[in-house]
């Protein structure tokens, strides 16, 4: 018996050639045509006979049904795409609207809850991938994706390949850190867990690295362990190296480089959690003269 495989409509097999010739992410690219068949299943008929008013009729069905803001403009982005790109008619994208998110402030860690939670990780590679995350200030798929060659203790920097944006950059590597690393690779190597060249961080089967949803899984369990009532994911230590880094009066413009930052904007963030910089801060009240 054998099993047949759906067949693709030259609609979507054409969308998908424009993706893959513009080398969009895998995981973009399946985004991408889901969201269109969104629209299509709205529609009950082809998404490329759309008119504007059936855009602007799907938007504010989305809005009523609940669509959260990121993912609402996850849409837009791919049916522009569509319209611009595939089915050539940019005059329809205009039916479409992005709208505002909303800002929030990150939940920062302090000092000692870090400290708490790297202890309370459930073990030594844990622990040494979640310092690694706060030291360098790491996302947790770069975190992830290291190899042991990405290691520089000479220039002491962490080579960062094919990030956010398909980016390379240096990461910044202090001694305590290298030090962690090193007692990590000594543990790995004599359990046989470390392949020559392999992942800094291996899964259950070495060839395969350990998964974000791992580290995520180990964050949680620490900071259960370490009674830290916070809402927490792998990125609250980003962003708390981030903060600290600002509240030991590192220029701003530096962070911006470490994290790999392409707007200024998006690092100027921290400087509202920066609370001992706000502490700082005297009052004019505190300066009025007395009368």
């Amino acid at each position: 018996m054998t099993t047949s495989t759906p067949a693709v409509s030259p609609l979507r097999q054409r969308m998908i050639e424009d993706m893959r010739m513009r080398k969009m992410a895998p995981k973009t690219q399946t985004s991408y045509v889901r969201n269109v068949s969104r629209l299509a299943a709205f529609l009950k008929r082809s998404p490329d006979t759309a008119t504007i008013e059936d855009l602007r009729r799907f938007q504010l069905h989305l809005v009523d049904g609940g669509t959260s803001p990121t993912t609402l403009n996850a849409i837009v982005t791919s049916l522009k795409f569509f319209f611009e790109v595939t089915v050539r008619r940019p005059e329809l994208a205009l039916g479409m609207r992005s709208v505002r998110l909303p800002q929030k402030l990150p939940v920062v860690l302090s000092r000692e809850e870090v400290a708490k939670l790297i202890t309370a990780a459930p073990n030594i590679k844990h622990q040494t991938a979640l310092a690694l995350a706060y030291g360098a200030g790491l996302r947790v798929s770069e975190v992830v994706a290291l190899k042991v060659g990405d290691i520089d203790s000479e220039r002491m920097t962490l080579r960062i390949e094919q990030s956010k944006g398909r980016k390379d950059r240096y990461a910044m590597l202090s001694p305590l850190l290298l030090q962690r690393l090193r007692t990590w690779w000594r543990v790995a190597h004599a359990q046989g867990k470390m392949l020559p060249g392999g992942w800094l961080f291996p899964g259950l089967n070495p060839i395969e690295p350990l998964t974000a949803r791992q580290l995520n899984r180990a964050i949680h369990d620490a900071a259960e362990v370490a009674h830290i009532d916070k809402r927490l994911s792998m990125h609250s230590l980003r962003h708390a190296f981030a903060t600290h880094l600002l509240e030991q009066k590192v220029d701003i413009r530096v962070i911006q480089v470490l994290l790999g930052h392409k707007k200024l904007e998006t690092t100027t963030v921290y400087a509202h959690v920066a609370t001992e910089v706000l502490r700082e801060v005297v009052s004019p009240l505190e300066v009025l003269p007395t009368l």
